[in-house]
């Protein structure tokens, strides 16, 4: 799999996936070369590219990258590839983008706009990255976290839904990604069923919680 963006979500995801057995390759805005000391503490399972070049290598692709870098994507690189969206919109940083402001598209299908041959499925965005790296447990454990994700392709959802099994989650289908905003910042299903940043180890989040904060999000 590979990764366009490596930061703290990103890496903790390549980390994951690495002690599930999958080979990764990481990319960032600024060049493999900065990428040596990740690749290097990640191990030989890792490798950096640039960004065209992890699309074209991976099988499902991680894009953990600001939502105003979306019109620098490779899209043609991601045309019939699963992508996991894992971002967040911030006016704050991403600056005000109208679409998004006024509620007309979510994040991720702002995303597909951008990369309209890719396989979108938003999912981690809601997690906090000391929680993802501590709360992985075995299939069958009584106190495995569950995480939403959202789509419109029920291929790409099995693809993911499998991924996440590898590293020790279960999944909460939360519909297409028309309905992702149900997961977005601020809502209740994001961070804190997961108990506060504080905790680094975080709590584990069932299905019934999960499904109950998706339910009991508003616009």
């Amino acid at each position: 799999m590979a990764f366009i963006g490596s930061g703290q979500i990103g890496s903790t995801i390549a980390r994951l996936a690495i002690a599930a057995g999958h080979q990764v390759v990481l990319s960032n805005s600024r060049g493999p070369e900065t990428l040596a000391d990740v690749v290097a503490d990640l191990g030989p399972q890792a490798s950096a590219a640039t960004g065209v070049e992890a699309a074209a290598a991976g099988d499902i692709i991680v894009i953990t990258v600001p939502v105003s870098a979306f019109p620098d994507l490779p899209a043609e690189a991601l045309v019939g590839k699963t992508v996991i969206d894992t971002c967040n919109y911030g006016p704050e940083r991403d600056g005000h983008i109208p679409a998004l402001d006024d509620m007309s598209l979510t994040s991720s299908q702002l995303l597909q706009h951008y990369v309209p041959g890719a396989l979108i499925v938003k999912a981690f965005n809601n997690i906090f990255y000391k929680h993802l790296l501590w709360l992985g447990r075995p299939a069958g454990a009584a106190d495995r976290s569950y995480l939403p994700i959202s789509g419109d392709s029920a291929p790409a959802k099995a693809v993911v839904t499998e991924f996440i099994d590898s590293i020790g989650f279960s999944v909460v289908d939360a519909g297409p990604l028309a309905d992702s905003w149900r997961q977005a910042t601020g809502t209740p299903v994001w961070g804190a069923p997961y108990g506060p940043y504080s905790n680094k180890k975080g709590r584990p989040a069932g299905e019934s919680g999960i499904r109950g904060a998706l339910a009991a999000a508003t616009r």
